[in-house]
């Protein structure tokens, strides 16, 4: 084990979904200790521009360094989207920067080759058109289609989903024409996985469901055993810090997380 392997992993993303990747992450690896930073003063990202969340990802990387993160993770769609390069560049050799992005694109290619593939996400991630810039990059053969669901990450951070309405958003969306005839789905956003069993209720289980947490996670821990990182003493310490406190967020994490969790206000901005 390396003298870097005790230190901590770091995540951020704009608000909560990206505890849908923490959570992943700890369930993977419970002997790393991690350190979350939910932005919450700016949620959510995905109606930003690509300057603004840029400049909150380079703040949020200094803090994370600041607390010697061996890796970063950036668990947002959105944020990795606009600001990854930008994000690696910055960081340096200080630690190793991750995003959702790239393990996701990375098992469609290994598992999707040939076939027609959906995303949903923001506005800022489908715009962005990160993920089909990737897949055409792949020269698989992959007839890739998206589409921005805006409606989603507000309906889920206030709790309305697991209901008939939620199912009708939900519905009404995959049956759009651009997702017509795909083989998978890519969740292109941190917090679709907290109603992956309605999006799962409408496909029949006939569509595979890409969860970028599951995947992220898989990817963060063949990286870190392919470099001798992973923490092998199980003194794992998780710290929370959110740069605002917003009415519903403290009781949203242990939706998000899984179980109740302390959290730091760290505040990054007047």
């Amino acid at each position: 084990m390396s003298n870097k392997a005790k230190d901590p992993i770091g995540i951020f993303d704009s608000g909560i979904g990206g505890l849908t990747v923490a959570h992943a992450v700890k369930k993977l690896l419970p002997q790393e200790s991690l350190i979350y930073f939910g932005d919450t003063a700016h949620l959510p990202y995905g109606d930003k521009s690509t300057a603004a969340i840029q400049s909150y990802a380079v703040k949020i990387c200094d803090v994370l360094l600041q607390q010697h993160c061996k890796l970063i993770l950036i668990a947002c769609n959105s944020a990795s989207a606009a600001a990854f390069e930008l994000v690696r560049e910055y960081v340096g050799s200080k630690a190793k920067v991750m995003s959702v992005i790239e393990p996701v694109v990375d098992f469609v290619r290994e598992n999707f080759a040939e076939s027609c593939v959906g995303l949903i996400g923001t506005k800022q991630t489908v715009q962005s058109n990160v993920f089909l810039k990737k897949i055409d990059h792949l020269n698989e053969n992959i007839d890739f289609r998206s589409l921005a669901t805006p409606l989603l990450v507000p309906m889920i951070e206030e709790g309305f989903f697991k209901n008939e309405v939620s199912q009708q958003i939900v519905d009404t969306y995959l049956g759009h024409e651009a997702l017509k005839d795909i083989k998978a789905l890519i969740l292109g956003c941190t917090h679709y996985p907290l109603i992956k069993k309605e999006i799962d209720t409408y496909y029949h289980g006939k569509v595979q469901i890409i969860d970028s947490s599951e995947i992220t996670a898989k990817a963060l821990r063949a990286y870190l055993e392919f470099n001798n990182l992973l923490n092998s003493t199980g003194e794992a310490k998780d710290r929370f810090m959110v740069s605002d406190f917003t009415p519903s967020f403290e009781h949203s994490t242990a939706l998000f997380f899984g179980k109740e969790i302390q959290l730091e206000k760290y505040p990054l901005w007047e």
